[in-house]
């Protein structure tokens, strides 16, 4: 029950009711305003504007962190938060320590600036301190979208991504630092994440209670926000989701939903009135009900599931360069019982009404980047719109490139039905391509006699060689080799990190 009581315990109020009416239009412009951080004495605000004229990149820039201050009873006009922690990357805050520690989204190495794990900075006397990295063993986003937080004791950070044992678009994962080591990501499992996309998770100052936006449970509109229970210590047992009502979620998209106890309120966005822009919202604690009336919580399931009853859903999204996040043309390719296609717009936004009975392959192409094929099946998912993004990889000698759904029998090179339609993108890449050779390399898990292991990995690889060159791609421009066990991307502790190892695949040699 105690996941409905959090369902009951807020209640609107304008920001008139926490500080003066100003602050609001202080901090909200008209550009797009995303992931509101207090810092610990909450005396200011962190948050990232996106496309802002004065970000690093420009207006191109998808997100650079700002800050207000708190004085004199309301929020100062943001400014920006230096070029110690941003650039011309999406730089968002993951969260502060209880000494004050800034935790941001972002990978420093050696002057390069990635967006595969997050680091740390100190409070300088003027200024922040360069980010140090913090090593997550087998941490992987496929994903454009960065999104996560980190508690007080800075030893617990749940975050967002698309990673090896998603089971959807973006879901759940938790990671513990323990004797100064932080360790493999887990998956929150079946009970938070859906085959669609779990983003922007928070939690609670007891880490018990999680927030998160999802786009795969109904609702309200696109994206809608949820609170949830964990039922153990194991992180993997979690209360039924709750959506946390008209009050917070609209027709729109809610995203980034931040509970401050201390203070009384809880921050999030929301692109409703916004032309598609997310504003900073704030929302009271109300008196917390013990015994909520039991019509009350009818109340609250009936509106919190939306069901689709047009047999159609407005399917949109973006497709970005996976290196700049900038938004790129590429066509979108839908297969099922019949094949259309649709060109992203200059900026890489897309939008399409689908029937949602269906279940379809998304192929997405451009030239001079690596194609990506997705699966998505709206059979038993009721939606009126879905928001499913995309990230090509620029055609790049080097670039290793993941065929996660090329499946094999297990012990065998007998392929599974599903991995022809990636295979066949495969085709179309390097028809499309036609300079580029590439070298196959096959893995299994450490399971069983090492030796048979590589030559099991490398029969595989000699089975899809031979179905590319079936298919027209001449036999010299693809090299390949099996590898056995020997390079694991996950432990292998559960069949689950094992099915991770047994993956097929290739690196660009020439392009």
């Amino acid at each position: 029950m105690r996941n409905i009581f959090f369902a009951l315990s807020f209640f609107w109020i304008s920001l008139a009711s926490w500080a003066q009416a100003p602050s609001l239009l202080n901090i909200n412009s008209p550009y797009d305003e995303q992931n509101p951080v207090l810092s610990p004495d909450g005396k200011a605000l962190y948050f990232t504007i996106a496309k802002h004229p004065q970000n690093v990149g420009g207006k191109n820039d998808l997100g650079d962190i700002w800050v207000s201050i708190f004085l004199n009873g309301q929020w100062q006009k943001p400014i920006h938060g230096g070029s110690a922690i941003n650039n011309e990357n999406y730089n968002a805050v993951v969260g502060f320590s209880d000494v004050g520690d800034l935790y941001l989204w972002g990978h420093y190495a050696k002057g390069v600036v990635t967006t595969q794990g997050i680091s740390v900075s100190q409070k300088n006397e003027n200024d922040w301190s360069v980010p140090q990295n913090i090593s997550i063993p087998y941490f992987l986003n496929r994903s454009p979208n960065s999104s996560g937080f980190i508690n007080r004791s800075a030893n617990i950070f749940v975050f967002s991504a698309e990673s090896y044992n998603t089971l959807g678009g973006e879901d759940i994962y938790v990671s513990f630092k323990k004797n100064n080591k932080w360790s493999e990501p887990l998956n929150l499992g079946k009970n938070i994440n859906t085959p669609f996309q779990e983003m922007t998770p928070t939690l609670s100052d007891d880490s018990r209670t999680l927030y998160f936006a999802s786009n795969g449970r109904g609702g309200l509109g696109s994206f809608d926000l949820f609170v949830s229970n964990r039922l153990d210590e194991s992180w993997e047992k979690w209360s039924t989701p709750i959506g946390l009502g008209e009050q917070v979620n609209s027709e729109s998209r809610e995203l980034y939903f931040r509970k401050y106890e201390e203070k009384g309120y809880s921050l999030f966005t929301s692109t409703h009135d916004s032309n598609r822009y997310g504003v900073i919202k704030v929302l009271a604690d109300s008196v917390f009900e013990a015994k909520p009336k039991i019509d009350t919580l009818l109340k609250i399931r009936e509106k919190d599931y939306s069901r689709n009853t047009t047999n159609a859903i407005l399917l949109f999204g973006k497709v970005t360069n996976a290196k700049t996040k900038v938004g790129i043309p590429a066509a979108l390719k839908f297969r099922s019982d019949s094949s259309f296609s649709i060109l992203a717009s200059a900026n890489g936004q897309y939008k399409v009404s689908i029937p949602s009975t269906k279940a379809y392959t998304i192929e997405i192409e451009l030239k001079g980047y690596v194609n990506v094929v997705e699966r998505l099946d709206l059979k038993t998912i009721e939606l009126n719109a879905l928001e499913m993004s995309f990230s090509l990889q620029p055609i790049e000698v080097g670039a290793l490139v993941n065929l996660k759904s090329v499946l094999f029998y297990m012990g065998t090179t007998a392929l599974l039905e599903e991995s022809f339609a990636e295979l066949d993108a495969v085709v179309d890449f390097m028809k499309i391509n036609p300079k580029v050779e590439i070298e196959l390399e096959g893995h299994t898990d450490n399971r069983g006699d090492a030796k048979k292991n590589v030559v099991l990995s490398q029969q595989r690889v000699e089975k899809i060689k031979s179905y590319l060159v079936s298919k027209g791609i001449p036999s010299k421009r693809i090299k390949g080799k099996g590898f056995g066990g020997s390079r694991p991307i996950a432990s292998s502790d559960s069949e689950e990190a094992r099915k991770m190892n047994r993956r097929v695949d290739f690196l660009i040699t020439k392009n």
